[in-house]
């Protein structure tokens, strides 16, 4: 595969020139809201790279990986269903609309095959096991969230794709039809059916398909349907947002909420597990879904961490949370209604 084709493109002059005028835009570059290096001060990238070759404990599962197959093209129309598919891959159909966020299909996390390989049995669901999509959300562009092979292979499926400024770019780049693509900035809505609205909401995170980073806008989307309101997060470290935009758009029926690939090395730009619980409270989340874990293996913690400690600590503070297998569907209208197994337990 063309590795030059996968790196996408950089925004053409129109986008630049529009972006610049933007007060979240500068310099070239979008800008988090908060201040966030990419490192804990007085961390350097080559410490970094150094760290991520000691040798740490149950990185990967110890076995493949346990699945189940729901076959996507048949659910009943009038079902709200969500199904998770490893890592931040999901498909969501809600009040008979179809949504797809993320979905990297690929069995890679990297432009370099086989350097970062899904977990066996995390790698099921490909691009022909899903229906037609009436809207693909894509967070961000980083390799793990944007799949080049993954996207190309959904073209003619998928009806319409939404995501931050700048990522379009890559997909006209890929040749996809500009009238299909909707690009937005964070606290900008768009009404996308009667009922349904989708308003890019911040993250704290950056962008990027090797060393450009920063050219496109990663984002956290609000996804409210006639029956639902739903928060999806996309990646994100800790920040005020989430208050500010649980006290707009909440109170949230499900959020979706990125828990795994930690490091206390990068606390900025993904959530660490001591403030997922304060998250989903400030988001006024009556449930969530951590997802972002359980198909690569992209930080030094157990693979199984992320999960064990978002359920261990939903437990201790009474805080409802949703813990299918991948593929497993879960009932929208039946969120309250269920005592999740946890299954990663038998798999440690």
């Amino acid at each position: 595969m063309n590795l030059v084709k996968q790196l996408g493109q950089f925004p053409d002059e129109k986008r630049k020139e529009y972006f610049s005028t933007l007060p979240n835009y500068a310099n070239g570059r979008f800008h988090n809201i908060l201040i966030t290096p990419p490192l804990l001060e007085g961390e350097s990238m080559t410490k970094a790279l150094l760290n991520s070759l000691c040798k740490v404990e149950n990185t990967s599962p110890k076995s493949a990986l346990p699945f189940v197959i729901t076959d996507l093209k048949t659910l009943d129309p009038e079902e709200n269903a969500l199904v998770w598919f490893g890592h931040s891959s999901y498909f969501i159909q809600v009040d008979g609309k179809k949504f797809l966020i993320d979905p990297v299909f690929s069995g890679n996390a990297s432009p370099m095959p086989g350097s970062i390989k899904a977990f066996p049995g995390a790698d099921y669901y490909k691009p022909e096991h899903m229906p037609d999509i009436d809207f693909l959300l894509i967070s961000h562009d980083h390799w793990d969230h944007l799949d080049y092979k993954t996207v190309q292979e959904l073209k003619d499926k998928v009806e319409t794709v939404i995501c931050g400024l700048g990522t379009g770019q890559h997909f006209e780049y890929w040749g996809w039809e500009p009238k299909k693509i909707i690009e937005k900035n964070w606290w900008e809505s768009v009404d996308i059916a009667d009922g349904f609205r989708i308003t890019l909401t911040p993250a704290r995170h950056f962008s990027g398909r090797l060393l450009n980073r920063n050219i496109s806008l990663w984002t956290s989307f609000v996804l409210k349907t006639p029956a639902k309101n739903l928060f999806l997060g996309g990646d994100s470290g800790y920040g005020n947002h989430f208050t500010e935009i649980g006290e707009k758009y909440g109170p949230f029926d499900l959020a979706v909420m990125e828990c795994g690939q930690y490091n206390e090395k990068w606390p900025y730009i993904h959530t660490l597990p001591d403030q997922l619980i304060g998250e989903i409270k400030e988001l006024k989340a009556k449930n969530f879904i951590p997802v972002h874990h359980s198909k690569f293996k992209l930080a030094q913690h157990p693979w199984f961490e992320p999960v064990e400690l978002a359920a261990k600590n939903a437990e201790d503070n009474n805080q409802p949370i949703t813990l299918p297998l991948i593929g497993e569907k879960v009932d929208l209208d039946q969120l309250g209604n269920v005592t999740w197994k946890k299954w990663w337990e038998e798999y440690w």
